[in-house]
């Protein structure tokens, strides 16, 4: 399951028991369009272990600049709190699937 990443709402994501994943997006951009459903997959498939969100740029421009995204989508990887991968520009499911693992 997907969770909508807010500013209000990411601290207690990143600081979670579970791994987190944050797809930084926008809706007016072709490459995030074509992440997201793959993603979104990955989030099904990893339910229960991984938290998996997703964090318009536009409405949580705090969040993108705290982290430094300038293109997107930016998929940022957390594990205990802190950012332990990040994969910038569209990404193939089995790439994106290999960084998942790597959070387990």
């Amino acid at each position: 399951m997907e969770v909508t990443i807010t500013s209000e709402n990411f601290e207690s994501l990143k600081n979670g028991n579970e791994p987190l994943v944050v797809d930084f997006w926008a809706t007016w951009c072709g490459p995030c369009r074509m992440v997201g459903p793959v993603i979104s997959k990955l989030a099904e498939k990893y339910d229960g272990k991984i938290v998996v969100g997703k964090c318009d740029v536009e409405e949580n421009e705090d969040l993108a600049s705290e982290f430094g995204i300038r293109n997107i989508p930016t998929i940022l990887f957390f594990k205990g709190g802190d950012v332990v991968d990040k994969v910038v520009g569209a990404q193939s499911e089995a790439k994106l699937d290999e960084k998942f693992q790597t959070l387990l």
